[in-house]
């Protein structure tokens, strides 16, 4: 049976993460109402991670694997995945678990009428610095892309992989999937899924990082805007 759904997961200094990372994601294939396979991408950790990843996908059928050279930053770490995805859909998750591959069925059932559906963490499970920052962040991004999406920062998203690719590669590209969809003139939709607190590894994300670098990125967003340039074919032959 051929794979249907491809769940990204970009991976940075998670060796504490990732058994249960494995253990979740090999619980999941084998219930998933699509036939789905694994794509790790290790972006250039420095703590073994990218070894254990190796390691694991040689040894474990429906699981593949990319590993940088070096760190490039989740943008490029997606990037690479969605280059690489040869399923009509895919998704993506990250390493920490705080969102779980099963809440991927409370978003399937949306995907046929949606060029992208994320998950609305309602109910944050985060400190209160890193609510407040995600918090400010959010309302920047959505000054500039007029997205109106509450928590673009959910690591819990499907799309499809022919709209994935069309993705231009930029810093920052994360925070800017549901914008960058609606560029395409594809609708988006949010739906509440669970959130869990972190229990292995280190979080991230700082205020730098979940408020200065997302502003930054912004405009490099405003840029792509004025210049993207997207198109369909009326038809096809030979």
């Amino acid at each position: 049976m051929e794979y249907k759904f491809t769940i990204i997961v970009p991976v940075y200094n998670e060796i504490e993460s990732l058994p249960r990372l494995f253990k979740y994601l090999g619980d999941y294939l084998k219930k998933a109402s699509k036939k789905s396979c694994v794509l790790l991408v290790d972006d250039g950790s420095s703590d073994g991670s990218a070894n254990e990843i190796e390691k694991f996908c040689l040894d474990t059928p429906d699981f593949k694997c990319l590993i940088f050279d070096k760190n490039y930053g989740k943008g490029a770490a997606l990037k690479a995945a969605f280059d690489h995805t040869e399923t009509p859909l895919l998704g993506y998750l990250d390493a920490d678990l705080q969102t779980h591959p099963e809440d991927f069925e409370l978003l399937f059932p949306y995907i046929q009428e949606f060029g992208l559906v994320t998950g609305w963490r309602k109910n944050r499970k985060d400190t209160l610095v890193k609510r407040i920052s995600s918090k400010t962040g959010n309302a920047v991004r959505i000054f500039f892309t007029k997205d109106n999406i509450h928590d673009t920062g959910c690591p819990l998203k499907i799309l499809y992989t022919e709209d994935a690719k069309r993705i231009p590669l930029f810093k920052g590209l994360q925070r800017f999937l549901p914008a960058m969809i609606l560029l395409q003139d594809k609708p988006i939709k949010e739906v509440v899924i669970n959130h869990y607190p972190r229990e292995a590894g280190t979080s991230k994300y700082n205020f730098k990082n979940r408020f200065l670098g997302p502003l930054v990125d912004c405009f490099a967003y405003v840029w792509i805007k004025k210049s993207y340039i997207d198109y369909n074919l009326k038809a096809k032959h030979g």
